[in-house]
């Protein structure tokens, strides 16, 4: 609830934001509302004022719901600009565009991001919030309020600071770390600072959680970080800093990157932290339900259960009617819900082949073998790891009753292919559902997160929370740095927990592969896959490619489909590109001629 938490009064309003930032924020600072409508000493004394202000700051850290870098309230209108939440998913190489008219991500994927930026930006938003949660940092110790609520909220408020940070350092590199509430009367080098190095941000989101771990363990209300939160976004920073060591190179005299000798120290502490998480026993992997596949998808439909670490609280209400309920499940569900759309994300071919079988041989298909004669879909999926069936949907996947029918085309008793919209024969479409473009894309959803109970015709209301740190990928970053650490027993033992879950073979040895194939299939679509592909340094050969679909073709006489291999789904001259450049996002221009002393990443 604490995202979306509205405060019912003006109680504060910032008289700067961080200066340094960019000319537009000068024109929203000169419309702000006056400073004296509630006094300053009456809203540092008054501790719901202070609970609602602070509040208000996970508003401002959109990234903890699937990266997205605005607000669901900023793209209420469904706006073109880049919002993360589902444009990571895409931005990936998991999935392309279902919604072209409305996702802005193609340019991005096709030509890299330019020296303008432009995609997934967090800039000047969490600049604004890390001023303001400064300033609770520093007013705060002295309101004369009940010590301990004191502690337990500056360190709260410090672990928002750091994870907005984490979100800056892993898009830009080194960033200015501003420490304190900035004023107007500041020195020039303070209101306009340089960049610290990418390593000093990393060891200081890792410093500061190792010091409000303990101050948290006071906190027992759901929704709000933990002793185990911070844990988890130390192990998570730290496991960036030291991949980025061992696989990255130093640049700018040392503003980017580190010294690979330091990879080792950094997979230590990712150890230690994830260790401690693991022998807290305070978390368990989601093992409800026998049914492997409802198991898996209930990890993220279900609340409050024994694998969720962190999490963003919604509820099933707009948030245009005062709620705060989200719209991924909307955007994602299969038609012909959400007005008739749906289907936001479409994954490609190759995230399905990810998935292995549950013998735990590779889930590549046979693309020649399969379009020849006629399937069913239990013959084209047969055997797949569990988590297929929970993470994506397709062509017969049971939903609310009925089964998805994504066939673009029918062929009618007399071997006629029918694939026009108002085409059909028998009383079956051509068409399996209506489309506005008349095309399926990729012919596979994301499932992952999707309620049946949610009514999809009903924009931001799925009331789905959603998982910002668990288990699951606790056991991963723990399996990736025992690993590097020379402790593959360990790791090995990690990935199989999870395979056991899962409920697919074991593995008998461990390699780096093991465990990059393991996080791609338990953490897709939950924002990890870019940023992994990025660390490990890896992006420009897999996110470098030609992507494919598949489309179903429903035969009238047998009931079963023709299978197309849909090559080059994005377009012939469209395909993915990731530029070496882009493991830093640009500062861009703009930035730069607002703070001189800022310095732009490596060729932009």
């Amino acid at each position: 609830m604490l995202k979306n938490c509205k405060m019912k009064k003006i109680i504060y309003i910032i008289a700067i934001a961080a200066l340094m930032i960019c000319n537009s924020c000068t024109e929203e600072i000169l419309n702000k509302e006056p400073l004296d409508i509630i006094s300053d000493a009456v809203v540092w004394n008054d501790k719901s004022s202070m609970e609602a202000l602070l509040a208000e700051q996970y508003n401002g850290t959109p990234v903890m719901v699937n990266d997205a870098v605005a607000t669901a309230e900023e793209n209420l209108g469904l706006s073109k600009q880049t919002d993360g939440c589902l444009d990571l998913n895409e931005i990936s190489g998991e999935a392309r565009a279902g919604w072209q008219y409305y996702t802005n991500v193609a340019p991005f994927k096709a030509s890299g991001i330019s020296s303008d930026g432009g995609f997934s930006e967090y800039w000047e938003k969490p600049y604004k919030t890390i001023r303001n949660l400064n300033e609770f940092i520093e007013k705060t110790p002295n309101s004369g309020l009940d010590p301990q609520w004191i502690k337990l909220r500056v360190a709260e408020a410090r672990f928002l600071r750091a994870f907005n940070y984490f979100a800056m350092v892993k898009r830009y590199g080194g960033v200015p770390l501003i420490l304190k509430a900035q004023q107007p009367n500041d020195p020039e080098n303070e209101l306009y600072p340089k960049r610290n190095s990418e390593k000093e941000v990393y060891d200081f989101i890792i410093k500061e959680m190792d010091e409000i771990s303990e101050p948290l363990l006071g906190t027992t209300e759901y929704g709000r970080p933990t002793k185990w939160a911070a844990l988890s976004l130390k192990g998570r920073a730290a496991l960036y800093a030291g991949s980025i060591a061992q696989f990255g190179k130093v640049q700018l005299n040392g503003l980017l990157g580190f010294t690979q000798s330091e990879s080792a120290a950094y997979y230590q502490k990712v150890y230690d932290a994830t260790n401690s998480i693991i022998k807290s026993g305070k978390f368990a992997l989601y093992n409800v339900e026998a049914d492997k596949v409802m198991n898996f998808r209930n990890l993220f439909v279900k609340k409050r259960h024994s694998e969720g670490i962190f999490a963003v609280q919604h509820n099933n209400i707009p948030q245009n009617a005062g709620g705060n309920g989200w719209a991924y499940d909307f955007c994602n569900c299969p038609k012909p819900q959400a007005w008739a759309a749906g289907l936001c994300n479409a994954p490609y071919l190759e995230t399905a082949e990810a998935f292995e079988y549950i013998d735990g041989s590779k889930g590549t298909l046979d693309r020649v073998a399969i379009q020849q004669g006629l399937w069913t879909m239990k013959e084209l999926w047969k055997n797949k790891d569990p988590r297929f069936f929970a993470t994506l949907w397709t062509q017969g996947t049971p939903w609310k009753g009925d089964t998805v029918r994504m066939n673009f085309g029918l062929i009618d008793p007399n071997g006629k292919l029918l694939e026009n919209a108002a085409d059909g024969y028998g009383g079956i479409p051509a068409f399996g559902y209506n489309n506005w473009y008349g095309l399926f894309y990729t012919s596979i959803g994301v499932m992952k997160y999707l309620d049946e109970n949610t009514d999809n015709n009903i924009y931001n209301n799925s009331s789905t929370d959603y998982l910002v740190f668990r288990y699951g990928e606790t056991l991963l970053n723990f399996a990736e740095a025992a690993f590097e650490l020379g402790k593959a027993n360990e790791a090995l033992d990690a990935i199989n927990q999870i395979r056991d879950r899962a409920g697919i073979a074991r593995l008998t040895t461990i390699t780096r592969e093991n465990i990059r194939q393991e996080r791609r299939v338990e953490l897709a679509f939950e924002a990890h896959r870019y940023w992994d592909l990025r660390r490990w340094r890896i992006a420009t050969t897999e996110l470098t490619r030609s992507n494919s679909g598949i489309r179903y073709i429903l035969d009238y006489n047998t009931r079963k489909f023709k299978l197309v291999v849909l090559n080059d789904i994005d377009g012939a001259n469209t395909a993915s590109t990731f530029p070496e450049k882009n493991y830093y996002f640009p500062i861009t221009k703009g930035r730069i001629a607002n703070n001189k002393n800022l310095v732009e990443n490596p060729d932009y």
